[in-house]
């Protein structure tokens, strides 16, 4: 099954000023995600920006880049432009992956590709692991889900979802099954892409902040890839980089 992998990336971070370009062992960020993602068994790896800097820099390292533009509201409007930009049909599967996950497991790309590939009921897929501690349930800043028997995605929260009704077992350990944490990845098929930036915005996607919402509002479909593995380190803060700089020299 052939698919892309598209990465987004803009400079305008409020945490970390210019994060693309943030040194991980000698090369930008966005390089060594991009890096990471041709490990996949994607037919192409192509950074979306909007920063002459961060295309120069991809070209430099010999990562394919495309400009798009600077006032695009989310990371999916800016796909959909470099969808267009790139001639992709509409069955054509995209994988987004994120430009700051240096560590990005390129197993997980090819089975969020998949995993789309093999629901034709689905427009979007995603992946998801269990969750082993209370503070993690209980973080606003970690996205739950909720799937049905199909690993159809029915919520995404940053509320502690699903709830026990008589209350979870003592201690620090959930009860089983464990509750599901999101990883940011997504695999759309290109055709949804130009639809999305078109949806209306959901009151849900409003107030939990979470763009994934808008799918699900309008009555599409989200198939869940479930992993037993961790993601990676994300690069969101100053502390983060710097993490992520001691174990990029440790490999």
């Amino acid at each position: 099954m052939s698919y892309s992998v598209l990465i987004p990336a803009r400079l305008a971070s409020t945490r970390l000023p210019n994060k693309p370009l943030a040194d991980i062992g000698g090369a930008p960020m966005i390089v060594r995600v991009a890096q990471r993602a041709a490990m996949s068994q994607a037919a192409q790896v192509v950074v979306a920006t909007d920063s002459e800097a961060v295309s120069a820099a991809c070209q430099a390292h010999q990562i394919r880049a495309v400009l798009t533009r600077s006032d695009h509201p989310s990371g999916s409007d800016r796909l959909a432009e470099a969808c267009a930009l790139l001639g992709l049909s509409g069955s054509d599967v995209v994988v987004n992956v994120q430009g700051d996950e240096p560590f990005i497991d390129p197993q997980l790309i090819d089975a969020v590709a998949d995993t789309l590939a093999n629901r034709a009921d689905c427009v979007m897929a995603s992946a998801a692991h269990p969750i082993r501690t209370r503070a993690e349930w209980h973080n606003p800043n970690v996205v739950k889900v909720v799937c049905d028997a199909q690993h159809t995605a029915l919520y995404f929260s940053r509320a502690a979802i699903p709830a026990w009704r008589d209350g979870p077992a003592a201690g620090d350990d959930l009860d089983v099954p464990a509750p599901l944490r999101h990883v940011g990845i997504y695999a759309y098929r290109a055709g949804f892409l130009a639809l999305f930036p078109t949806l209306s915005a959901a009151p849900i996607e409003q107030s939990e902040a979470l763009e994934q919402l808008r799918a699900l509002w309008h009555g599409h479909r989200i198939a869940m890839h479930i992993t037993a593995q961790e993601p990676g380190i994300g690069v969101d803060t100053p502390e983060d980089l710097k993490a992520a700089q001691m174990r990029w020299a440790q490999l």
